[in-house]
């Protein structure tokens, strides 16, 4: 078994995702979608949480999320969305909470979705449940203009 880095892995995970048949119609799309860009990433495990995270000289957005959960689905893209706007000033960590349940009792996740804001390895912000565009737009923004 071979392991790969972080961003290896994402680039792999790219690449295969646009080798599939059923994809190739939107290939273009896809390829520059959340999922491969570098600031938009899938944590793994405590490691990976501190080192992308808690170390990063930039904001990073947590959205703790799970797969069963319908309202984690409407947010993640509408969290996507808006991070368009500010370019490569914040990043975004997505949590799986099953995955990672010492991550989520860490943060004291009793709900998702909820998005933490992290800058300077420290919680400035957060916000429980589904949000509009907007609001998640000025949440970005109280982050990264402070």
């Amino acid at each position: 078994m071979i392991l790969l880095g972080s961003k290896a892995s994402q680039l792999v995970q790219c690449a295969l995702r646009l080798s599939r048949p059923s994809m190739l119609g939107s290939a273009v799309s896809k390829f520059h979608g959340s999922s491969c860009r570098q600031d938009i990433f899938n944590i793994q495990d405590k490691d990976d949480f501190e080192e992308r995270v808690l170390k990063s000289g930039k904001p990073v957005l947590i959205d703790f999320h799970a797969k069963w959960c319908n309202p984690c689905k409407q947010l993640t893209p509408r969290l996507e969305e808006a991070l368009q706007q500010f370019k490569d000033d914040v990043h975004l960590a997505k949590v799986d909470i099953d995955d990672n349940d010492d991550l989520a009792m860490d943060y004291q996740v009793s709900a998702v979705p909820v998005v933490f804001a992290i800058k300077g390895g420290k919680v400035a912000d957060k916000f429980i449940g589904l949000q509009d565009s907007d609001r998640i737009t000025s949440f970005i923004r109280g982050l990264v203009d402070k």
